[in-house]
């Protein structure tokens, strides 16, 4: 059978039998939407089937860090399924990699954050935070202080509870969500702000002047956590305002709330230190972690939890017997042999350093190459993470209708180029966020191309 014909059979098959994701199943089934068969990856580009090769400038979605292509990491798995494929991490059992991995993990965390529990993806790590949170208040006796307060236009999974967490209206409409115990607040997205005479730090007080008083009309005794990504992600790639999480994180100290840090992009060296955390100066006492961990080469996610909550999850047990939850797949041990070889790579290459200043150069080139362009209101990014946004009138702050689709359109003819970003929801924004491993001449080539598709799509 030829490539060819094998492409014909799978393009059938794909069509008869492969639910896909954050897909428009109607425009899919009836071919209007088309598909593309992977095939091979290396370094920041992917081929498919076809021989067509691109520059991915996404990182598969955030989390092909390290780049494609690691045979160290591919060996190490390899390894680990002929030694031992599998077993549970339940009742006190563990694997070298699993429990080699929890130090790694503990080593890079934040000060005073020494536990990890494992899951298989971002949302089901977001899951076991707010049953942990619930748990946690359960255990000192405040049962009625249990909603969560997160932001519009996070992201936080597409679960029941991460689904409702998440702030973006895809993930609510027709779903029956969010759920009653998950309350949202504003978004720190400055270029969207209401008041244009606003600073960033006014708007900052702002934003925790609001957080405030959604607290005072719930009730602090009924809130139990604030969940928040340091750099809004699939909401738009948005950089907090100057000042955000110090304002934010005093309200929260105030009226006694936990702070869960959603570091499933952020982790690992995407803005260029360690944790996003750190770099914003927040203090968790839970963090998200998935993409960068293993940077997708199996999947792997964990809840890093702070000495201040463990010692009351030890004072539960102690009460009420073993901890009542877990997955088949925790601390899955060929997940923990790709998370050990990962962060080895990202130390050995030095590519959290290279994300910072290959990522500064690429905000920077971006910024050169479109940031005059008339429909062009604002670039933003930190790390290796890069925003466009685009606008119908930028003088008048005005934006596109949605059904005009500029964002797919320019998109579209980005990947006409050979380039991948993406088109970002509720907006006209492109979005970057290459590999680690990008070069500055890759980063050229990602920054002529989006240029050249503005202006096949904008005009000059």
């Amino acid at each position: 059978m030829t490539k060819t014909q094998t492409n014909d059979v799978l393009t059938q098959w794909d069509h008869d039998h492969f639910f896909h994701p954050s897909t428009h199943l109607g425009q899919f089934a009836r071919r209007e939407l088309g598909n593309r068969i992977i095939q091979t990856a290396n370094g920041v580009h992917i081929t498919d089937r076809e021989g067509r090769s691109s520059l991915d400038a996404f990182a598969g979605l955030y989390c092909v860090n390290v780049g494609y292509g690691r045979t160290e990491i591919a060996d190490a798995i390899a390894a680990q399924a002929h030694e031992l494929a599998y077993y549970h991490s339940y009742v006190g059992h563990g694997t070298e990699a699993s429990i080699t991995l929890s130090r790694m993990i503990a080593e890079r965390a934040p000060k005073g954050m020494n536990h990890v529990y494992y899951g298989m993806s971002g949302s089901d790590a977001n899951e076991t935070n707010i049953k942990l949170v619930w748990y946690y208040n359960n255990v000192l006796g405040r049962p009625k202080k249990k909603k969560i307060i997160s932001r519009w236009r996070g992201y936080h999974g597409s679960g029941l509870v991460t689904g409702s967490l998440t702030g973006l209206e895809l993930f609510h409409k027709k779903f029956d969500l969010p759920l009653e115990q998950v309350v949202h607040t504003e978004a720190p997205y400055y270029f969207r702000r209401e008041d244009r005479n606003m600073n960033e730090a006014e708007f900052s007080a702002d934003c925790a002047a609001k957080l405030e008083e959604l607290i005072e009309r719930e009730g602090a005794d009924n809130i139990a956590a604030f969940i928040g990504e340091p750099v809004l992600g699939t909401g738009g790639i948005v950089p907090p305002p100057e000042g955000y999480w110090a304002a934010i994180q005093a309200v929260l100290d105030k009226h006694d709330i936990l702070l869960i840090a959603d570091e499933v992009v952020t982790g690992f060296g995407r803005l260029g230190t360690m944790m996003g955390s750190e770099h914003y100066g927040m203090k968790p006492d839970l963090i998200t972690i998935a993409k960068g961990l293993t940077s997708a080469y199996a999947p792997l996610s964990g809840s890093i939890v702070s000495d201040k909550m463990w010692a009351v999850l030890e004072q539960g047990t102690d009460e009420f017997g073993a901890i009542g939850h877990g997955w088949t797949y925790s601390a899955h041990p060929i997940g923990a042999a790709a998370g050990v070889a990962n962060l080895k790579l990202l130390d050995s290459l030095d590519l959290v350093n290279n994300a910072g200043a290959v990522g500064g150069y690429l905000n920077t080139a971006m910024t050169q190459a479109l940031g005059e362009h008339a429909n062009v209101g604002d670039i933003r990014g930190e790390g290796m993470l890069c925003a466009v946004e685009l606008m119908k009138d930028r003088d008048n702050h005005v934006f596109f209708d949605a059904a005009d689709k500029i964002g797919p359109r320019i998109v579209s003819a980005m990947l006409d180029r050979g380039v991948i970003a993406r088109a970002m929801p509720q907006g006209d924004i492109i979005g970057f966020a290459p590999p680690f491993s990008l070069t500055r001449e890759q980063a050229d080539e990602v920054v002529g191309v989006t240029k050249e598709a503005v202006v096949e799509v904008l005009g000059g």
